[in-house]
């Protein structure tokens, strides 16, 4: 796991450089928090779904990478980060973060 110390930033990094046509997901507890859908739309916290109040001006998206970056945490972001990468042309992948607030 990834361990944060409470207030602190954490970068969850997708480790792919984004070409046009990808698109990025990332999930927690099953709830969409921030996607790119290819060049265009990018959505991040409560954009993307209301039940996301709790990340509310919290995220930040890098579209290079897609990596993601959670700002001022607490123990209410403790959990499982899905990021979910489709590629045109190469399978789906899948990596789970998760993260602990300490």
């Amino acid at each position: 796991g990834v361990f944060v110390m409470e207030e602190d930033s954490v970068t969850l990094n997708t480790d792919v450089e984004m070409n046009q046509e990808d698109r990025i997901r990332w999930y927690f507890n099953d709830t969409l928090i921030a996607q790119i859908n290819g060049k265009s739309e990018t959505c991040t916290d409560v954009q993307c779904d209301k039940s996301n109040e709790r990340f509310r001006g919290r995220l930040k998206l890098d579209n290079q990478t897609g990596s993601l970056t959670i700002m001022n945490i607490t123990n209410a972001h403790t959990g499982d980060y899905d990021l979910k990468i489709i590629s045109s042309g190469i399978s789906d992948s899948e990596k789970i973060f998760s993260v602990i607030v300490i």
